[in-house]
């Protein structure tokens, strides 16, 4: 079985920009500077720019980025420059004030959330991982994970920020889900690691950031917004509401997608990724709704909107995905901006 450590030795090029907003990023980045007229211009198309739009959302993952594993060539100064922060804030504004119009969050989170658990409320058999499950072709399956590289190669990392930021019980039991997520102190269990194996198995370039370019801006909208949350400690509550329902969903998604591969013939470390989710997000999602949840609301009751709205945004981004995916899948075309090269595909 194949099994790497994370695919995050080598920083990731910075991407094409796609307009005005990710032009600005990208260019300034590039050159070391932003110039002030170029910042001006961008704040001002960032009042109107479409906040689920690429321009604006390639923008803010690469500004996102520079939290994480930053780019080749940029300096590790601009993680905090001020203009590029102020830019960002305006970004942000933008999108959040688009997700709180348009995710149509409940006020009550633990309604929200028992919704997740009966599959039918939030799943009607039309998901990406129902389909792939039951006639989806080896193309899409690698589609697929290389869009989902973006979040899987530095898996569990977003919502790692909001450790400090809570206390007690909720902190107690958000380590211990993160501890596993991590490996549980080993390496070759790290979640990020398997899903390289995984990525590895489908002849697909394991390197961090490599399929940026490819991605819809679906695709990168629904790691921004782990981002969005985790950066601020102000979104807390929502950041646990996403960590919630990312762990109360995965279960049962993986089991379809662990069976996915296994019709396709695809090697047994692409297995693995999905079968290990499956054992260990059962268990998680438990301890997220009683401890990690009830934790923090137990503490703080004043966020209960903000985790539920942190559900609601979740499932909201993620169908938007699902149906950008499926409608170029059923029209038999890709769902990439840029072709997948034939890679050599692992058997069982």
């Amino acid at each position: 079985m194949t099994t790497l450590t994370e695919s995050r030795l080598l920083q990731p090029e910075l991407p094409v920009p796609c307009g005005q907003l990710s032009g600005a990023v990208v260019g300034a980045l590039r050159r070391d500077e932003l110039p002030a007229e170029a910042l001006a211009r961008a704040r001002s198309s960032a009042e109107t720019a479409e906040p689920y739009g690429r321009d604006l959302q390639l923008a803010l993952y690469v500004l996102y980025e520079l939290h994480y594993q930053g780019f080749h060539g940029v300096d590790a100064e601009w993680e905090w420059d001020p203009y590029l922060l102020t830019l960002r804030r305006d970004m942000e504004r933008r999108f959040l004030d688009a997700l709180r119009a348009d995710a149509a969050p409940q006020a009550d989170a633990g309604r929200t959330l028992a919704e997740l658990l009966v599959e039918g409320a939030g799943f009607d058999g039309t998901s990406v991982s129902h389909h792939l499950q039951r006639d989806g072709e080896l193309w899409q399956f690698r589609e697929y994970a290389a869009l989902r590289s973006l979040y899987h190669l530095k898996e569990a990392d977003p919502h790692a920020w909001v450790i400090p930021r809570l206390h007690g019980r909720a902190k107690a039991a958000m380590v211990a889900v993160e501890y596993d997520e991590f490996g549980a102190g080993r390496a070759d269990d790290i979640h990020a690691g398997l899903f390289a194996a995984l990525m590895v198995d489908l002849g697909l370039d394991t390197a961090y950031g490599h399929y940026l370019d490819a991605a819809p801006a679906p695709a990168l909208a629904t790691v921004n917004v782990m981002s969005l949350f985790g950066l601020h400690r102000g979104l807390r509550g929502a950041l646990v509401g996403h960590f919630a329902t990312v762990e109360i969903t995965s279960s049962p998604g993986s089991r379809r997608l662990a069976d996915a591969l296994r019709r396709l013939g695809v090697g047994a470390a692409a297995q693995r990724f999905y079968d290990e989710h499956v054992e260990a997000d059962a268990v998680h999602e438990q301890v997220v709704r009683r401890d990690v949840v009830g934790g923090l609301l137990g503490a703080e009751p004043e966020l209960d909107a903000d985790v539920a709205f942190g559900v609601t945004a979740t499932g909201f981004l993620e169908e938007r995905l699902a149906e950008q995916l499926l409608s170029r899948w059923r029209q038999g075309q890709s769902a990439l901006r840029l072709p997948l090269p034939p890679g050599a595909v692992g058997a069982l």
